[in-house]
């Protein structure tokens, strides 16, 4: 469990509104850590919780099979644990399957459609890792042969926060990392 230095709400004493969230969060990654520090400040919760996830991630165009399996690509990337926890199991119940993200971990595309191998491209050029990320004419090409603008630019937007909340997550302890993590400290590095 992430040692996070900031205080944490049991969830006995969330508000009954935040209680389901934290029994998913807990139930997918066994922490839930982030609502339990984030209940501190309600309007960023409902931010996150509420105006992020249920209006631009699980809500828009892009079909959820696409965000999720961007938001897999990010975490395995960012070697987010507790993220992987939770993404895994997303991308699942998106419609792909064990030996896809089996692949997709190995950084073997070919089990996906053009359509996919597009979005797992487009997270690679968001990931916190790529320093040099761009959109170039050729990615821009190949996401616009499956995508409108504007889904692109949701795409976009969705990941952008989701890598933003990956590195406050980082910064604040609030997750676990994997081993592989280059945000990970050599502590966490010496348990692997």
């Amino acid at each position: 469990m992430s040692e996070t230095p900031l205080t944490r709400t049991a969830r006995a004493n969330l508000e009954p509104a935040w209680q389901p969230a934290w029994d998913m969060l807990n139930g997918l990654t066994g922490s839930a850590t982030f609502v339990e520090v984030f209940a501190q400040a309600p309007q960023l919760l409902t931010f996150v919780m509420g105006e992020f996830y249920q209006k631009v991630f699980f809500g828009g165009e892009v079909p959820q099979r696409y965000k999720q399996l961007a938001r897999l690509r990010l975490s395995l990337l960012h070697g987010c644990q507790t993220c992987n926890r939770q993404n895994i199991p997303g991308a699942l119940g998106a419609g792909f399957t064990q030996p896809q993200l089996d692949a997709l971990a190995r950084e073997d595309f070919t089990p996906f459609t053009e359509a996919e191998r597009a979005v797992i491209d487009y997270a690679s050029q968001v990931a916190l890792t790529n320093m040099d990320g761009e959109l170039t004419p050729a990615r821009f090409r190949a996401l616009r042969a499956h995508f409108t603008e504007a889904q692109i630019l949701e795409l976009g937007v969705a990941m952008a926060v989701i890598s933003g909340m990956a590195k406050l997550s980082f910064v604040l302890n609030l997750v676990d990392k994997e081993s592989y993590c280059p945000f990970a400290t050599e502590g966490v590095r010496a348990q692997a």
